[in-house]
């Protein structure tokens, strides 16, 4: 439920985001208007850049995009010998392009220069290759449905709009599953191939690929900041990001050491895909911190919070309420496959539920930062304190 609240929301704010510029840019065309004839060259070195910079950070799903928007506009703007053809097919062109997106939307991103690249593009030709099948077969589908009530309408919708309607529909629901910048991306480039083809806007389109491109640059920047200053397993903001948030803080804050006790122990016991599971629901309860405090994973079973602006005192009372609530919280996590054939047999003989519930607890360490203390000394006297909670027995909150 978390994870298709978080794709909602990525997807509206995307959605918002763009729709916001281009309104912007319609009310500004006496502006851009003058900027035109700069703007058309232009679009060829933006659209190579955002080619290279995608495959540079692993977006090989935009990086051809890119390429497929540089050969579109190539296509209707210098007339290479291909253009005629293509200016005919337009049905086709529209519904290739749909399902390539559609492609893109159900894919992963993968390697441009690997032998993914390969499989990349030989999949894009084969969703060429459907659309013209497609299209085809659309005459016998259409014969098909004549006896069926209301037949002429359909007959107007089946060759073009079915194939329109399943692909944005498929896309959509992606991106609201998925909480992906770069899912996201594909749903607003249907949008904008979509209007492209039905002559919806009133952009030219140079002006419109210019503003999808500038968003496909958006988009890498700010996966790449989340792959830098981001943990994969818990989500939480790394220690690179705690060291980055430290040359923000004034001269008066707490900050705390986290520590899941005795946990190589649970994992040696459960195995590390197990504690993989632990790490990640302890940190999403630690991550819930109130009182102004922001979490961060340290590394391994360890975690970092800092108040700025905070006494201890007022630390305190926050931090305790994150150890209850990780000791009271219990954790229902997935037995491991089992894969022998003596196993399985067990398993069937004793019936036992593929799940089982565990309880975890944390130690907690906190120091205030003194007077001409930098935040690696305040950060070493947490650390410190955490000790401390371990000697007295764990599960406690020392200082």
């Amino acid at each position: 439920m978390y994870q298709r609240i978080k794709a909602l929301k990525t997807l509206f704010f995307s959605v918002v985001t763009f729709a916001f510029v281009y309104f912007l840019v319609v009310q500004s065309q006496v502006f851009w208007l003058k900027q035109i004839a700069i703007i058309d060259p232009l679009l060829i070195v933006l659209l190579v850049v955002v080619t290279v910079f995608a495959s540079y950070f692993n977006r090989s799903r935009l990086a051809y995009l890119s390429l497929l928007w540089l050969l579109y506009y190539g296509s209707i703007t210098f007339s290479p010998p291909w253009s005629n053809w293509l200016a005919k097919q337009n049905d086709w062109l529209t519904i290739f392009g749909c399902f390539t997106l559609l492609l893109f939307s159900l894919t992963k991103d993968r390697g441009v220069v690997s032998i993914h690249g390969v499989y990349r593009l030989f999949s894009i030709f084969l969703a060429g290759v459907v659309a013209l099948f497609w299209l085809e077969i659309s005459g016998s589908v259409i014969i098909f449905v004549e006896g069926f009530a209301n037949a002429e309408l359909l007959k107007e919708t089946i060759r073009l709009e079915l194939p329109l309607l399943v692909c944005s529909v498929v896309i959509v629901v992606r991106a609201m599953i998925k909480a992906d910048l770069v899912t996201s991306a594909i749903c607003i480039s249907l949008l904008f191939w979509l209007c492209n083809q039905y002559q919806l806007t009133p952009l030219p389109i140079s002006l419109m690929l210019t503003l999808l491109s500038l968003y496909y640059v958006l988009v890498i920047t700010i996966d790449a900041y989340f792959l830098a200053y981001r943990d994969d397993l818990t989500g939480l903001p790394s220690r690179r990001a705690l060291n980055q948030f430290a040359l923000s803080l004034g001269r008066k804050y707490t900050v705390a050491m986290l520590d899941i006790d005795h946990f190589k122990k649970f994992n040696d016991t459960y195995g590390h895909d197990i504690g993989d599971q632990v790490l990640k629901l302890v940190a999403k309860k630690i991550g819930c911190v109130k009182g102004g405090g922001k979490a961060f994973r340290y590394g391994g079973e360890e975690f970092t919070i800092v108040f700025p602006r905070k006494n201890i005192d007022q630390a305190l009372s926050e931090l305790e309420a994150v150890r209850e609530a990780i000791e009271k919280y219990k954790i229902v996590i997935r037995h491991p496959q089992r894969k022998t054939k003596q196993a399985r047999n067990v398993k069937k003989g004793n019936k036992q539920s593929d799940f089982k519930t565990v309880s975890v607890t944390i130690s907690i360490g906190a120091a205030v930062r003194e007077n001409k203390q930098s935040f690696e000394q305040a950060l070493k006297c947490s650390d410190q304190a955490l000790y401390k909670a371990k000697k007295k027995g764990r599960n406690n909150v020392s200082y």
